[in-house]
């Protein structure tokens, strides 16, 4: 268990929240969509990645994993970031935040599970109440940017009417069918425009067109050298 502090976005005042994460929860192929989901299936098939055991699939991570921080370090030159939701249980409640589920695609090919160990998973410090977008859930965007050799390009982008919904996602993965206290959970992704690819910055955003605000974070990617 660990702590990180957040600032909670309640529209009229911003509050500092400090919260203990003892767990991560990667939500993998979550689309409500069975074309989109199985076109993301198709695109991982490309780069050698086995089809999941089933859809949704709950991989689990570190929870160190988990970084406010601007900057990554990873190993070798293949692995790139995705855009998703993250839903944190404290006390009873449910916040909102959004992350990327940095991953080493060359790892990912022969296991999944490990890959997910492999890299730190970015997470913007805004968070807000499930209780305050719940009721537009489905009209807020997700989407981010690549910069690759200099040059910053859409990178994915899709309506979270696309997703499975959140009492459905977490009924699935949890006994009780409740996001446990201390648990941080990323909510799937979308396809990438152009295809899966390293960039050297990932930024990343969730907005919210009917309360018109939107949790932004971003990050360098710094490749260590593989030896041997």
């Amino acid at each position: 268990m660990f702590d990180l502090t957040f600032t909670v976005d309640a529209q009229d005042t911003t509050t500092p929240l400090t919260l203990a994460i003892d767990q991560m929860v990667i939500a993998g192929w979550t689309g409500r969509d069975p074309v989109a989901r199985d076109k993301h299936i198709a695109e991982l098939q490309e780069m050698g990645i086995t089809p999941p055991a089933s859809t949704p699939i709950y991989y689990r991570a570190s929870a160190r994993r988990l970084t406010l921080e601007d900057s990554i370090e990873c190993t070798g030159g293949d692995s790139s970031g995705e855009v998703e939701f993250v839903l944190i249980g404290w006390q009873g409640r449910i916040f909102v935040g959004c992350g990327s589920d940095h991953t080493d695609r060359k790892v990912e090919a022969y296991n999944v599970t490990v890959s997910k160990q492999m890299c730190d998973k970015p997470i913007a410090s805004t968070l807000w109440e499930l209780e305050d977008v719940i009721g537009h859930w489905d009209r807020m965007v997700l989407r981010s940017y690549a910069t690759i050799q200099g040059e910053r390009v859409l990178y994915q982008e899709g309506m979270l009417d696309a997703m499975l919904p959140v009492n459905d996602l977490i009924a699935r993965g949890f006994d009780g069918k409740k996001l446990p206290d201390g648990c941080a959970m990323f909510g799937g992704t979308f396809a990438a425009k152009g295809g899966i690819r390293p960039a050297d910055r990932f930024d990343f955003e969730l907005e919210d067109p009917v309360l018109k605000r939107t949790i932004k974070h971003g990050y360098d990617v710094v490749t260590l050298p593989v030896r041997g």
